[in-house]
C-alpha cells in the first residue's frame, strides 16, 4: 500500500524543465576586487564562506557574482566556461580549477569567486 501510494505522488508532481535554445555568445568583462561596486563588496564579503551566487544591476550595468566557498589553500581560478543569452534567460557556467600539478599554495583557506560584467539586462539568470 505504501509503495502504491509513493509512487502516486513522485508520478503526480513531476514537471520537466525544457532548456531554452542558445541565441548568441555575450560579451563580458571580467572585475577585478579594486573596481567593483561598495554594495557588491559587502555582499560578497558576507556571502563568502559558502557557494553564492547572485545578480546586481547599476547604471545600465549588470554583474553576474558566483563564488565557491572556502578552498584550504591558495591557487584556485575560477573559469567562464560559457555566458550566452537564451529568449528569456542569460546563462553562466563557470568552474572551478585547483591549483596547476607543481604549481607552490599556501596552507591559507581562500575564497574565489567571479565578477563578470555584462550590458544591463531585466531577463532571469541562470548560474550552472
Amino acid at each position: 500500500m505504501f509503495l502504491l501510494c509513493v509512487c502516486f505522488f513522485i508520478s503526480g508532481c513531476i514537471t520537466r524543465i525544457e532548456k531554452e535554445q542558445k541565441q548568441k555568445d555575450l560579451e563580458y568583462i571580467l572585475i577585478d576586487q579594486e573596481h567593483l561596486p561598495e554594495e557588491m563588496t559587502e555582499v560578497i564579503g558576507q556571502l563568502k564562506k559558502k557557494a553564492f551566487h547572485f545578480v546586481y544591476s547599476d547604471q545600465g550595468k549588470t554583474y553576474l557574482a558566483e563564488g565557491y566557498g572556502a578552498c584550504p589553500t591558495t591557487g584556485y581560478t575560477i573559469e567562464v566556461k560559457e555566458l550566452y543569452e537564451t529568449e528569456h534567460t542569460v546563462c553562466l557556467h563557470t568552474s572551478l580549477m585547483g591549483p596547476a600539478t607543481g604549481e607552490e599554495t599556501k596552507e591559507i583557506t581562500t575564497f574565489p569567486y567571479i565578477v563578470v560584467e555584462i550590458s544591463g539586462t531585466e531577463k532571469e539568470v541562470m548560474f550552472d
